[in-house]
């Protein structure tokens, strides 16, 4: 299996090496450089290999975590917090912050749903900045205490 990789690592490394030097040079208008055929096979070459690094770091952490039933445990709880936290998030946002008649007006067409989600994601970042900040001060907190 590793000389596989292997090979595959060298023909795809290669041909990259191939492609690179067909690329355009800098003479070439950006118009006509985007429609490359060098160009799409290099984005393509790296969509494949990303994929292929997700999947397997994606296979690999879940093959672990499903081996351990502690870590599936706390792994499922803090899923479980990031959720409530969302929850949370989406009760608080209003959908009526903004005038959207004035955003209509200046060109951005947008509704109270569309708004209702901006504000949900802006209090999922301040409640998490809020909760790692109080996790680290009660850490602190603790240190100090125990000595």
């Amino acid at each position: 299996m590793s000389k596989i990789i292997k090979i595959v690592l060298i023909v795809l490394g290669v041909l990259s090496a191939i492609l690179w030097y067909q690329l355009p040079g800098r003479d070439v208008p950006a118009s006509e450089a985007v429609n490359s055929g060098a160009m799409n096979f290099m984005f393509i070459i790296t969509y494949l290999l990303l994929a292929i690094a997700v999947a397997v770091s994606l296979l690999f952490t879940l093959k672990n975590l499903f081996a351990n039933p502690k870590s599936l445990k706390k792994t499922l709880m803090v899923v479980g917090g990031f959720l409530l936290v969302v929850v949370i998030s989406y009760v608080l946002a209003d959908g009526t912050d903004i005038n959207l008649e004035e955003m209509a007006n200046r060109g951005i067409e947008t509704s109270e749903t569309t708004v209702k989600r901006i504000g949900t994601g802006l209090n999922v970042f301040f409640l998490l900045v809020v909760i790692a900040v109080g996790s680290m001060l009660y850490g602190g907190f603790k240190k100090m205490t125990n000595k």
